[in-house]
């Protein structure tokens, strides 16, 4: 499958881009890809192995009179957001990655690309086939279940690697290099609500709110993207005033990704359905004016359904769950007072879910200080707790602090400026970059982080500029050497 790839140049990167889109490789689910690519390890002589979690390592000799050149680590993470439109079916764990070619760029076929870190991936691998690369010695480091709680970089292994310089891939901006991210925490809300019987005469509405584009929740949370779980909470919200009592909820799939989509049902007396009805009609014509181009597909449709067995929450439940998710943070906090155009500090409300009482809320916070992260997931514990829930944060990770002064950010911007003619723009992303927790945990490493251009991450619409990623493996491949041949 995804035979066209083959014809893309440049041939080595896209030939190892097909592999890994053919091979399925979910967080969580990157074992047999993890197989495969120890099998072409041994194809091709190169040594292998992994560390107690399951991150994998590539170590390749280096060149013939260049191995008392320092180590070089090139790492990016096997896994990737699962994510597909509405209507269109993909088991992540079983099907390809089925792409195409529109207009200079390679998307998938209703679903999420895998270009996050799928490009960097196949980079370095073209980088260990490459017969005519000069270079010191090479280690190839995978991670695990990047996407999903940064598990692998938290578990690597100490005193593993022995490269002194890293090059992390998992940037998505052509022309610019980053030195330095966000660090950040899930903070994971759990409640057992009461609940109280249907009654005769009390109806069930379906609210459906789609068409949103989504995005990464770091890197696009301060564009004007709506996010399904904060405006269907406004409709709840909007709905109280007809004694709606919330039956379940569903909405957003990933803690990483702004949710595209959200549902719920409501019980409410039967002879206020035709205004709620109305209050939603309104409030979608009031929701798509506020968000204008900016996430201009938005539909919010309320319908009669049958009444279903499950009990909907007491008023004073189903208010007080409404009022908490409605003040609830979300979106941005703060920007940068020190880093001009840089979001400091940011929640996404990414899953929420409530079925038979039993509500659920996961979010990511992201912040350049660690201790802005602690302070927003204690805001959360003051929340919630006035509804009685279970608050806890989970997979914290540091941040990258900033180096403009490294050694190998001055090589990569004499390398850039040779090749395309211009000096990188040296950046800090609100992301959650694994450099951060790589240098916690190996404090000597120089390490920067730079990418081909890759648009709509962590959504169906994901998509890579293909004149990106040849220009990025020139420079990359450039560099390589470079490092070689100036240590």
């Amino acid at each position: 499958m995804n035979e066209h790839l083959d014809s893309l140049s440049p041939v080595l990167v896209w030939r190892h881009f097909r592999t890994l889109c053919n091979t399925p490789r979910p967080s969580g689910h990157e074992a047999h890809l993890v197989a495969v690519l120890e099998k072409w390890a041994e194809s091709q002589g190169i040594a292998h192995d992994r560390d107690a979690f399951g991150n994998l390592r590539l170590c390749k000799a280096a060149t013939p009179g260049y191995g008392h050149i320092p180590g070089l680590i090139l790492q990016g993470h096997l896994d990737m957001v699962a994510q597909a439109n509405a209507g269109h079916a993909h088991d992540f764990q079983r099907d390809p990655i089925a792409t195409y070619v529109a207009d200079g760029w390679l998307h998938a076929q209703g679903t999420t690309l895998g270009a996050d870190n799928g490009l960097g991936v196949a980079a370095i691998l073209a980088l260990l086939e490459d017969p005519e690369l000069t270079h010191g010695p090479l280690e190839a480091l995978f991670t695990l279940e990047e996407e999903s709680s940064m598990g692998g970089a938290l578990h690597l292994a100490d005193d593993w690697l022995e490269g002194k310089q890293l090059l992390n891939l998992d940037s998505e901006d052509h022309g610019e290099v980053f030195i330095g991210c966000a660090g950040g925490a899930d903070v994971v809300v759990n409640a057992q609500l009461p609940t109280a019987e249907l009654r005769t005469d009390e109806c069930v509405l379906k609210l459906s709110l789609t068409g949103l584009k989504g995005g990464h929740s770091g890197m696009d949370i301060h564009q004007p993207l709506g996010n399904a779980n904060r405006l269907l909470v406004r409709v709840l919200r909007a709905l109280e005033q007809v004694d709606a009592r919330l039956l379940n909820y569903q909405g957003g799939t990933l803690r990483n990704a702004i949710p595209r989509e959200a549902f719920a049902d409501i019980a409410l007396p039967a002879d206020e359905q035709q205004e709620a009805v109305g209050i939603v009609s309104q409030l979608a014509q009031t929701l798509q004016r506020e968000l204008g181009s900016g996430d201009a597909g938005l539909q919010l449709v309320a319908e009669p359904v049958s009444p279903a067995n499950a009990e909907p929450l007491t008023l004073d439940a189903s208010t007080m769950l409404v009022a908490a998710l409605h003040a609830a943070p979300c979106g941005v906090e703060r920007m940068s007072a020190d880093v001009p155009g840089v979001v400091e500090t940011s929640n996404n409300l990414g899953v929420v879910s409530l079925e038979a009482g039993r509500f659920h809320l996961c979010a990511l916070v992201r912040s350049l200080h660690d201790s802005a992260v602690a302070a927003m997931a204690d805001r959360f514990k003051a929340l919630f707790g006035l509804i009685g829930a279970r608050v806890n944060v989970e997979n914290a990770y540091p941040g990258w602090a900033p180096n403009p002064d490294g050694a190998l950010l001055k090589r990569f911007k004499v390398c850039h400026q040779a090749l395309l003619g211009q000096a990188p723009a040296v950046k800090v992303i609100h992301a959650g970059l694994e450099c951060g927790i790589l240098g916690s945990k190996y404090p000597h490493l120089d390490m920067i982080s730079f990418g081909p251009t890759i648009r709509g991450a962590h959504s169906p619409d994901e998509r890579v500029e293909l004149a990106t990623v040849d220009e990025f493996w020139c420079l990359l491949r450039a560099l390589v050497e470079d490092l070689a041949n100036k240590p």
